[in-house]
């Protein structure tokens, strides 16, 4: 899995990519849209696109004369899953710190004015 993860991450790096998923993420897309939206380049748009689809983050469906890209989040998922005790720690670090500024707060409140 950590191979796979790292292909990811290597993949998202590219800011243009990560916005062709955020395009594809609520409905299929042509390249032709993509590179619209993007005001790109249709080829430089297919470059990235077939990275994604490399890597497993796209998928294409043929409709008569179109390529339709859409998301396919099992490998966002599979990182998901590679994060969550990562969250837990960052989370157990905020409640630490939570506790601490209550203290602070309490000891302030207990002070004379």
């Amino acid at each position: 899995m950590l191979d796979r993860v790292t292909s990811v991450f290597e993949v998202l790096a590219e800011p243009r990519r990560r916005r062709i998923l955020d395009l594809v993420r609520a409905e299929e897309r042509s390249v032709g849209e993509l590179a619209a939206e993007l005001e790109a380049s249709q080829p430089s748009v297919s470059k990235h696109l077939r990275v994604l689809r490399e890597a497993g983050l796209v998928e294409v469906r043929v409709a008569e004369q179109r390529r339709l890209y859409r998301l396919r989040p099992e490998p966002l998922l599979e990182l998901d899953a590679w994060l969550a005790p990562y969250r837990a720690a960052w989370g157990a670090g905020l409640d630490r710190l939570e506790r601490h500024l209550a203290s602070m707060d309490d000891l302030d409140h207990r002070r004379p004015r």
